[in-house]
């Protein structure tokens, strides 16, 4: 806790802090979202109350810079939290198998949390490295502090991670579904508007260029969102995968692997994360702290 009692964000040096702000951070994200929507009251709040399809990019940056606030966001982490809990307040409706929901009803607001371990479990065996039975401790540690900055009470998510496994499991049988969000996010024959952010230039060459685009960057997003999912979230869900497409994804991560570590920290980090890092890294050496060696993170 801080001094003002809010629950601690993921500590400097975890291993979220090496996956949450890496540019391959980027390419995991929307296994996770989608995963998040395959529950059916996650996926008609989206459905009725989203803006992801009017505003895309919009919604995909405040996101974005929500889970980079939590991970490396220190005191702001926790207002961060207040804030998304107050914006949900109102989100209630009936779900795709008629039952009433709300949005911070404690069993939903635990799975939109609950998808990212497992997402990032995974993912990291394709683009960075499988993690050792350490790191996924304590990376499962570190995910849970990221639960309580959302607001959720220890007894709403498993306290370890061998009781997560069975509660993930469990909602795969009994939950998760091919919801008509989840459709959506993996159809290559969605209009989506071109980006609207970034230089004037830049927005005006990608416009021009979007119907030539966006189905090849329509069929990477279904591509990268389903080989990235869980194999066992996949079948639950129903998505097809080949051994075609698993060939290729492996062969995408090996060369994901070998050069995203090549690359300088202001190209290989987001802008939170970079900034966070180096304010570490300067007051360790304020304090005189020497490097770990090696680290607890999966670096490479």
């Amino acid at each position: 806790m801080n001094s003002e009692g809010d629950p601690a964000p993921p500590p400097p040096g975890g291993v979220l802090w090496s996956l949450a702000g890496d540019v391959r951070g980027l390419l995991m994200l929307p296994a996770a979202l989608t995963l998040q929507v395959a529950h059916p009251a996650v996926g008609a709040g989206v459905d009725e109350h989203s803006v992801f399809r009017t505003d895309p990019w919009g919604r995909g940056e405040r996101s974005l810079s929500s889970l980079l606030l939590w991970v490396y966001g220190g005191e702001a982490a926790a207002e961060e939290g207040r804030r998304l809990r107050k914006l949900h307040r109102s989100i209630q409706g009936t779900d795709t198998r008629g039952r009433p929901y709300h949005a911070l009803t404690p069993a939903n607001y635990a799975w939109v949390h609950a998808t990212g371990f497992p997402v990032y479990q995974h993912a990291s065996r394709y683009l960075v490295r499988p993690l050792t039975g350490a790191q996924e401790r304590a990376l499962y540690r570190e995910w849970l502090q990221v639960g309580r900055i959302l607001g959720l009470r220890d007894r709403d998510m498993p306290q370890t991670i061998e009781e997560f496994w069975p509660y993930y499991r469990r909602m795969l049988a009994d939950e998760v579904e091919a919801t008509p969000v989840v459709r959506e996010l993996v159809a290559t024959d969605v209009p989506v508007p071109p980006p609207d952010r970034g230089p004037l230039v830049l927005r005006a060459a990608l416009g021009a260029a979007w119907p030539l685009l966006l189905p090849p960057l329509a069929r990477f997003r279904r591509f990268i969102t389903v080989g990235l999912m869980p194999p066992d979230a996949r079948e639950a869900i129903g998505l097809d995968w080949t051994p075609r497409q698993e060939r290729r994804l492996r062969l995408l991560g090996a060369v994901v692997r070998r050069t995203v570590p090549l690359l300088p920290e202001r190209l290989r980090y987001l802008p939170a994360a970079r900034s966070a890092r180096a304010g570490w890294r300067a007051e360790r050496r304020r304090r005189g702290v020497r490097p770990r060696p090696g680290g607890s993170a999966p670096s490479e």
